[in-house]
């Protein structure tokens, strides 16, 4: 998602992300995307002088592990090096469904066979299943939805089914969007079950994640009973839904048909298997064309659906989608909305195509440009960071309110600005790594999938806006909430599980703070190496469920260096960035510069010099300058300049307190 201080309506959340881009644009002219470069931090070096690095790390300390994670090694579900371990397991299902959406009637209808596999080595007497859309009833916690027209009855179980046999299934007040049920019989390790559920439920009048975005445009999300996660290390995820909270699921195998008025285009989650069925000749023609399209393919145009030669002309259009090992499924319907769409190619070694889609009304002038803003997403994703190829067949932007990522999908707001359009569908295609390629718990650890979306969010920034313009943004939007926010809740550590945190908390540690250490450690060391890494990671843990330590200790292990006196203060401390100059001291061939690192953090360092002779340069230091002492370092200089002043350029690292930034120190001001 885009955003998680704000928890007021879409329109509020909308508003505030426009301020926070308005101060930060007006900062430089706007530049042509085509006619920008790709952009990568350089180390910047000092003229006339030799820079002497720190001494050899001494120890580097251990991390906290959570009691759970250490009986995970202790059991070989895991490993010390961030390796799955050899017994290593997780659960799956198969959902076959079949979804009823007959507007004007908000009542939607389903029925769902689900088989599910138990890889683990434990009988299960019962399983958990996941009712996310009971969020909307009255009394349900919930950080979200506080209108009136956010409120339902909820989900309604008219039929449950074990292996068969009829189970009862009664509402209860003690449960909300998660309730256990009973099996007859326990579900032996290696075995699978047979569930059925028949169930009903009316669409919400208010649409943040899902609902209804207009009278006849509705977003289908969370809108079926699930399987919840059974891990190795937590067992069953029984966290309640609360609109913060976010993905944690299975990687299930999905064959879902919407049924839909004639008129009605559906967008989804999968491969549109009968797209010859439920469009007629014309239409489904363009929409051939447009997976091999570099330009825009009009699909469906307010004078196409207006005339009524877009869709099938039958009552209803059984609209039949699929995936495989995917974590969950989304799906827009309209009878109003443009369809464009096109494609760009995502692996250059097989040549695979991806397809760039978007759905939005044609009174929204940014989503003209959308549909080419996903594909340059979905291009530089995969060639640059984290560089590795899409995973999936097609993304759709879908115009919504939500700001917000699924599986293939996004629910997007539509802006005036259209720099800002395509930062938030940047942002919301770069999910599909984390969570989606990689099973993170999100409810618990956001900053494993939010802080990722936020540093290649950055990163792609620096290509669409330039360097320059991509910080200024980062710092305004990312991280100065959290910097000038004195408050202890600022400082929690990022560890800590975010399900216990509450507004600016939460989206502190799981966008701006989690990105801006992902971008130290880049800074660490080096691109090459942290490439290396981040791909080992990905390629360990896709199609898995990994945990903060297992990103840790992989990285520790590909990248050759214990890493842990970083992540100690970075992730699991009460720290923040404030770095003081405490002085610059003349000896024998140069200087030494004295640093202290007030906050605890270690991150990179540039520094300003200002000579006697009127000419400047400028130093940048790793936050290996920290290595060896986490609360003082040196810079030492070799010159025969006289030195005159030094002073702390932050970049996007901001610092907490600016007044001890310079030597000679700034005296205070008089009046």
């Amino acid at each position: 998602m885009i955003a998680r201080n704000e928890h007021a309506s879409g329109t509020s959340r909308m508003a505030v992300m426009i301020a926070s881009l308005a101060v930060a644009l007006a900062l430089v002219p706007v530049h042509d995307l085509a006619a920008q470069s790709a952009a990568r931090p350089r180390r910047a070096t000092t003229p006339n002088a030799t820079i002497r690095r720190p001494a050899a790390a001494q120890a580097a300390p251990s991390l906290y592990l959570p009691r759970a994670i250490r009986e995970a090694y202790e059991k070989g579900t895991r490993s010390p090096d961030g390796r799955p371990g050899a017994k290593y397991w997780q659960n799956h299902g198969r959902y076959a469904m079949t979804i009823t959406a007959a507007p004007p009637s908000r009542r939607i209808t389903g029925t769902e066979q689900v088989t599910y596999w138990n890889a683990s080595p434990d009988s299960l007497h019962r399983l958990v299943i996941k009712l996310f859309l009971n969020n909307h009833k009255p009394g349900a916690p919930r950080n979200s939805g506080t209108d009136s027209l956010y409120l339902t009855s909820g989900t309604h179980i008219d039929r449950v089914t074990v292996n068969g046999q009829p189970v009862a299934w009664a509402e209860s007040e003690r449960f909300y969007t998660w309730r256990p049920l009973t099996l007859p019989s326990a579900l032996l390790p290696g075995d699978s079950v047979q569930l059925a559920f028949d169930w009903h439920y009316d669409i919400s009048r208010e649409s943040e994640r899902e609902g209804m975005i207009d009278s006849t445009t509705w977003f289908l999300a969370y809108f079926y009973p699930r399987v919840a996660v059974y891990d190795d290390y937590n067992g069953w995820d029984t966290m309640n839904f609360t609109g913060q909270q976010e993905f944690y699921s299975d990687f299930n195998d999905y064959d879902v048909t919407i049924n839909a008025p004639a008129n009605y285009i559906v967008w989804g989650t999968g491969t549109l298997g009968n797209a010859s069925a439920v469009l007629q000749p014309a239409a489904f023609q363009r929409f051939q064309a447009s997976m091999t399209a570099d330009t825009t393919v009009h699909v469906a145009t307010k004078e196409d659906l207006a005339a009524k030669r877009v869709t099938a002309q039958q009552p209803m259009n059984a609209w039949h989608f699929s995936a495989r090992d995917i974590p969950d499924m989304a799906f827009g319907l309209s009878d109003h909305y443009d369809w464009d769409a096109t494609s760009v190619v995502v692996d250059d070694a097989t040549r695979r195509r991806a397809s760039a889609q978007a759905a939005f009304a044609d009174s929204s002038k940014d989503y003209h440009r959308v549909a080419q803003y996903a594909r340059h997403a979905l291009d530089w994703l995969s060639h640059n960071w984290p560089g590795i190829p899409y995973p999936y067949e097609k993304t759709t932007v879908f115009q919504g309110f939500a700001g917000m990522e699924y599986p293939m999908m996004a629910n997007d707001e539509t802006y005036a600005d259209t720099v800002f359009s395509r930062f938030v569908a940047e942002h919301e295609i770069a999910h599909t790594y984390m969570p989606f390629y990689m099973g993170i718990n999100e409810t618990r650890y956001a900053f494993m999938d939010e802080g990722w979306a936020t540093t290649f969010e950055y990163l792609i920034g620096q290509q669409d806006l330039g360097p320059d313009r991509a910080r200024d943004f980062f710092k305004q939007f990312r991280v100065a909430g959290w910097i000038n926010n004195p408050s202890p809740v600022g400082d929690l550590p990022i560890i800590t599980p975010e399900d216990v945190l509450q507004a600016q908390a939460w989206g502190d540690n799981a966008y701006g703070k989690a990105a801006l250490g992902y971008l130290a450690v880049k800074d660490l060391l080096g691109d090459d190496a942290f490439r290396r890494s981040l791909h080992g990671y990905m390629d360990r843990w896709h199609g898995k469920h990994p945990i903060p330590w297992d990103f840790f200790n992989t990285f520790n292990d590909l990248s050759g260096q214990n890493l842990n006196w970083f992540w100690k203060p970075w992730y699991f401390e009460n720290s923040y960035i404030d770095i003081g100059v405490a002085g610059a001291k003349r000896g024998r061939g140069g200087y030494t510069i004295t640093l202290d690192n007030i906050g605890g953090m270690p991150a990179p360092v540039d520094l300003k010099l200002g000579y006697s002779d009127g000419s400047t340069a400028s130093v940048h230091e790793t936050p290996a300058i920290w290595r060896a002492n986490q609360q003082r370092a040196s810079v030492t200089l070799a010159t025969k300049k006289t030195l005159k002043s030094v002073a702390l350029d932050h970049s996007i690292w901001m610092d907490a307190d600016t007044t001890n930034d310079a030597w000679p120190a700034t005296p205070p001001a008089t009046h």
